[in-house]
C-alpha cells in the first residue's frame, strides 16, 4: 500500500465518531446532503445514506482516498476495455452489454444480443413449435441472475414458464420436471466454459428426461449459452442454437449477455431492452459523476467505513418487496465472490476486505433476525430496499403496512429507546441506508443491479484488490475431482465421511 493511501486510511480512522442523533442535530441539511435520486424513463430510485455515519469529514476523507487509489484512472480502464483483472489478464466488459464502453466491444455485444433476441422472438412466434416451458440449467451467476430477474419481473405474467436449476442435487431437477410438459419444453444450458460439472451433469439428465418421455431429438431442444461455442458443438448442440458471449464477461456479471436468454424469454424482447437501458443509465452516471456525487462510490465509502474502520463483519440487505426476495442471495455472490480476497493486486496482505453479505425479506425478517439488529452486540449496517408502487392488486393496506414497517425499522435502529430495564433497552445508533424505487420495472431493476456491480468495483479499487477473479472457488472442485478419480488419501475425518456415505 502506498504511503499516501496509508495516510488516508489513518486519517479516516482518527476521525471522531459522533452518533447518528448527534449528526442529525448538527446539520439541518443532512437528509438533503446524503440523499440522491437517479432519474429513469419510467421513474427513478431514491438513495438515502443519511442514517449512516457518513458526514462531511468522512466524505472528504474518502474522496482523498479515492484520489490516492487512482480511482478515476481505474474507472477509465474499466470502461475503455483495458485490463482490470490483472491475475487473468482480462478486461471486464459487462457494461458493453448495455451499450456503454469500448466501441468495438459494444458493437460485438449488440450483434450477439441481436442474435439472442431473434431466437427469443422466433420462439415467441412459434417457429420452434409450441414452447410453454424452459428449464434453464446453470450455476453461480449463470443461475442466480436469471432466477432473480425472472422472479422480480415476470412471475405470473411470464411469456414462457422458466425453471432455473443450479443445484446438482437431483431433487432440484426433478422439481422442474414435475412442472413441465416434455413435449413443450426447451432446455437452456448456461456455462461459460461448457464444462462446469454440475451444469453438464444436470443437462445430461434433462436430455434423458426428454428422451424417456417421447421426445425424438432431445439435443434439438437445447439452447447453449456459452463463451466456448466450440465446446457446445462438440457436446452436440446445433450451431444455430448456440448463443455466445464474450470471455471478458464474468459469470456473476453475465445476465446482460446471452445468459439473459431466459429473462428475455420470460419478459419479452422489449422488457429485456428496458432492463439493459436502466443498467446503461447507471453506467453513464458511474462513468461521469465525481466524488461523493457518484452513487456507487458513495455506497462504497459507507461500506468501507463500517467494514474497515469500525470492523463490522457483516452487512445485511432486506428487500421490503416480495418481487426482490432473491436479491440478498444474488448480492451474496456478487459481493463475496468479487471482494472476498485477502491480498492486494500486488499480492500483499489486504487487511479487512468484504464483509459477509446476508439478509432476507421484510416483514418476515423482522420476526426472525431483527432482535439481534436492535439489541445484539454485533454492528450490522443494513440496506433497506423497497418500492413505492406495489406488485399486487390487493387492498392497498398490504403495501402501506409493508412500507411503514420498512421505514419504521430504519428509524428504530437509529433512534433506539432508553429504558431502565436493561432487557427493554434499545441502544440505537445503528446504521442503515434506504433505496426506494418508484416501482419494480425492468428499467429500475436494471439500474439497481448495475448500481451494485459498480459499488463492488469502487470498493475494490479503494482496497486495492481484484474483484474479477475467483480462485477461491477452485480448490474444493479440485478435491472433488480427486475423490471421483479415486486413489488419493485425505484427512481422517474426510476418509471417515467418504466411507460412511459409501463413496470409498
Amino acid at each position: 500500500m502506498s504511503t499516501t493511501r496509508k495516510e488516508c486510511w489513518n486519517a479516516l480512522a482518527q476521525l471522531p465518531q459522533p452518533t447518528l442523533a448527534e449528526l442529525f442535530a448538527a446539520d439541518e441539511a443532512r437528509v438533503e446532503k446524503l440523499t440522491r435520486r437517479i432519474e429513469l424513463d419510467d421513474g427513478g430510485i431514491r438513495f438515502d445514506w443519511s442514517k449512516t455515519h457518513l458526514d462531511d469529514a468522512r466524505l472528504d476523507g474518502f474522496e482523498a482516498l479515492a484520489k490516492a487509489s487512482d480511482f478515476d484512472e481505474m474507472r477509465r480502464r474499466l470502461f475503455a476495455g483495458e485490463v482490470v483483472n490483472p491475475t487473468e489478464e482480462r478486461a471486464a466488459e459487462h457494461s458493453t452489454l448495455r451499450g456503454v464502453g469500448k466501441d468495438a466491444s459494444v458493437e460485438e455485444a449488440e450483434a450477439l444480443r441481436a442474435r439472442m433476441l431473434m431466437m427469443v422472438q422466433a420462439i415467441h412466434d412459434g417457429v420452434l413449435g409450441e414452447v410453454r416451458h424452459l428449464i434453464h440449467v446453470g450455476i453461480g451467476g449463470s443461475a442466480l441472475g436469471p432466477a432473480l430477474a425472472i422472479d422480480a419481473l415476470a412471475r405470473e405474467d411470464a411469456l414462457v414458464d422458466v425453471h432455473v436449476v443450479a443445484n446438482i442435487d437431483g431433487l432440484a431437477l426433478e422439481e422442474a420436471f414435475a412442472k413441465c410438459d416434455p413435449a413443450t419444453t426447451l432446455v437452456a444450458v448456461a456455462s461459460k466454459t461448457f464444462t462446469t460439472i454440475e451444469t453438464m451433469t444436470n443437462a445430461q439428465s434433462a436430455l434423458r428426461w426428454l428422451a424417456d418421455n417421447g421426445v425424438d431429438d432431445p439435443t434439438g431442444r437445447v439452447i447453449a449459452l456459452t463463451a466456448a461455442p466450440e465446446k457446445a458443438v462438440e457436446w452436440g448442440v446445433d450451431e444455430t442454437r448456440i448463443l455466445p458471449f464474450a470471455t471478458s464477461v464474468g459469470g456473476r456479471y453475465s445476465m446482460w449477455s446471452s445468459i439473459g436468454f431466459p429473462i428475455a424469454l420470460a419478459i419479452g424482447v422489449e422488457g429485456f431492452e428496458q432492463f439493459l437501458a436502466g443498467a446503461a443509465a447507471m453506467d453513464r452516471h458511474f462513468e461521469s459523476a465525481e466524488g461523493r456525487e457518484n452513487l456507487p462510490l458513495r455506497a462504497a465509502f459507507a461500506d468501507l467505513h463500517y467494514a474497515r474502520i469500525l470492523k463490522a463483519q457483516t452487512r445485511a440487505v432486506f428487500a421490503y418487496d416480495e418481487r426482490l426476495r432473491m436479491l440478498p442471495d444474488y448480492l451474496q455472490q456478487l459481493e463475496m465472490e468479487s471482494n472476498g480476497k485477502s491480498v492486494t493486486v500486488g499480492g500483499e496482505p489486504a487487511g479487512i476486505t468484504a464483509p459477509i453479505t446476508w439478509g432476507g425479506v421484510g416483514t418476515d425478517a423482522q420476526h426472525a433476525v431483527f432482535q439481534l439488529l436492535h439489541q445484539g452486540t454485533n454492528l450490522v449496517p443494513v440496506d433497506f430496499i423497497a418500492s413505492i408502487e406495489p406488485g399486487d392488486a390487493l387492498d392497498p393496506a398490504h403495501h402501506h403496512i409493508l412500507l411503514m414497517n420498512c421505514f419504521a425499522q430504519g428509524a428504530a435502529l437509529m433512534a433506539g429507546k432508553s429504558n431502565a430495564d436493561p432487557h427493554r433497552n434499545y441502544p440505537g445508533n445503528r446504521p442503515s441506508a434506504t433505496m426506494l424505487l418508484d416501482d419494480v420495472t425492468p428499467e429500475s431493476f436494471g439500474a439497481l443491479i448495475a448500481f451494485h456491480e459498480h459499488r463492488v468495483f469502487a470498493a475494490a479499487v479503494l482496497m486495492d484488490i481484484n474483484p474479477f477473479d475467483q480462485f477461491g472457488v477452485e480448490l474444493g472442485k479440485e478435491i472433488a475431482k480427486k475423490i471421483e478419480a479415486g486413489g488419493e488419501r485425505f484427512d481422517p475425518s474426510t476418509e471417515a465421511l467418504l466411507k460412511a456415505a459409501g463413496l470409498s
